[in-house]
């Protein structure tokens, strides 16, 4: 059972109101002891109202849950722009940005784990709602690149002189998106944050695959 699946499964188990100790809930997930208590941090850590402490058993309150959803990106996307809206701009109502933080929370919590292939990369979605609806606003130029395979010119922050790239994939890290491209200025891959973009502008000349300069080619690198 993925963490995701499992973490929606315990919570149901913990809403029936009865206290449920950990080695109970071991047996039935089919995890060790240690894993549920991690999973309860998960769950706490989200928002989740859970009671109980290790040792004696675990109960949830009741609270307003949602059944199962299948996002795509673009709709997974769309969820983390009106956050990173609402975060960036909530001014003097700072309940709803404890609200926007505290629900991505929640979304990040039960991601698959796949969508964060090591935990350091997974630290960026502690990134600020500000910066990152700044890297919204390049994403659909982004896009239609990779689609027609059109040359970008990008300043980025922190980084000296103006870069020519080919932007090959875009990927997620938990409310921040990079791009990876073949860096023509430094003729060699590159990996960015697109939130770091200050300036963007389509090149008119379109490119083709190259050996060692396509998308497979860096996954073999990085291998």
């Amino acid at each position: 059972m993925r963490k995701s699946d499992r973490l929606f499964a315990l919570l149901q188990r913990l809403k029936d109101g009865r206290l449920h100790t950990a080695e109970a809930l071991a047996e039935e997930f089919g995890v060790s002891v240690r894993t549920i208590y991690r999973d309860m941090d998960t769950l706490a850590a989200s928002g989740v109202p859970v009671t109980g402490t290790r040792g004696r058993g675990y109960a949830a309150e009741a609270s307003i849950t949602l059944p199962p959803l299948n996002l795509t990106e673009t709709e997974l996307e769309v969820l983390h722009l009106g956050l990173a809206a609402v975060g960036a701009g909530a001014g003097e109502l700072p309940e709803l940005a404890e609200a926007a933080e505290s629900l991505s929370a929640k979304i990040d919590a039960v991601l698959p784990e796949e969508a964060s292939p090591d935990p350091a990369s997974f630290g960026f979605a502690g990134a600020a709602y500000r910066e990152a609806a700044q890297g919204f606003r390049h994403m659909p130029v982004f896009r239609a690149a990779i689609r027609a395979r059109q040359k970008l010119r990008v300043t980025l922050k922190g980084r000296d002189g103006v870069q020519e790239i080919r932007p090959l994939e875009i990927d997620y890290w938990g409310r921040v998106w990079t791009c990876t491209a073949w860096n023509e200025t430094r003729s060699a891959f590159d990996s960015f944050r697109i939130d770091r973009v200050t300036q963007l502008t389509p090149l008119p000349g379109l490119f083709v695959d190259e050996p060692g300069k396509r998308l497979s080619d860096y996954r073999d690198h990085r291998r």
